[in-house]
């Protein structure tokens, strides 16, 4: 048995516990009384902060989402232009992904989007994605069209880190990074020239 923990911490504890089973189980294989037993608490306690294994799936994307966000914020808010916004918040992006896998697998390969629910809830968490990124692509333009613009970089950045995962998992974000943040700050700097 663990040791008591304060609510908030026990929560937390939780969420990345479940976070490991769901990311390699999957949505329909994990149990409650998995994560209990990873957690070293009975399965009672787990349902005290989450009513069910959906809610608690839905907790998961919600918070892994934050996370990831958080991280390219921060790494963006002291770039002094936009070539160095793109660069900074696209390495940002693949050390999360090299960092966390398993945050990444949860939110793009574990099951979310076989379910209305979970799918809807990455929908969410993709368009927060691109409403953080948008103010940080530089060009003068309408917010509509930096919207779109910014679900391209969120597209493209996903499609490199599965592929990187899938074929090379021990890949150098900061490399990786600079590379896809070079194409995306070309491609860019030519929107709106014609």
């Amino acid at each position: 048995m663990s040791t008591r923990l304060p609510a908030i911490e026990r929560k937390e504890q939780l969420l990345d516990l479940a976070l490991q089973v769901f990311a390699t189980k999957g949505y329909h294989e994990t149990s409650m009384t998995d994560i209990a037993e990873l957690a070293g608490v009975t399965k009672p306690v787990v349902y005290q902060h989450f009513e069910s294994k959906r809610a608690l799936f839905l907790a998961i994307i919600d918070n892994v989402g934050k996370k990831m966000i958080s991280e390219i914020t921060q790494a963006t808010s002291q770039a002094p232009d936009g070539k160095s916004k793109a660069e900074q918040g696209t390495i940002a992006f693949f050390r999360w992904v090299a960092n966390d896998s398993n945050s990444f697998k949860f939110l793009y390969d574990s099951g979310t989007r076989n379910d209305p629910e979970f799918a809807e809830a990455v929908k969410q968490v993709t368009k927060s994605s691109a409403d953080a990124i948008a103010p940080l692509i530089a060009i003068d333009l309408d917010a509509a069209h930096l919207r779109t613009l910014a679900h391209g970089v969120v597209g493209a950045s996903e499609g490199v880190a599965r592929h990187l995962l899938a074929t090379n998992p021990s890949f150098n974000p900061d490399v990786v990074g600079k590379q896809v943040a070079d194409l995306l700050w070309a491609g860019l700097r030519g929107v709106g020239t014609d």
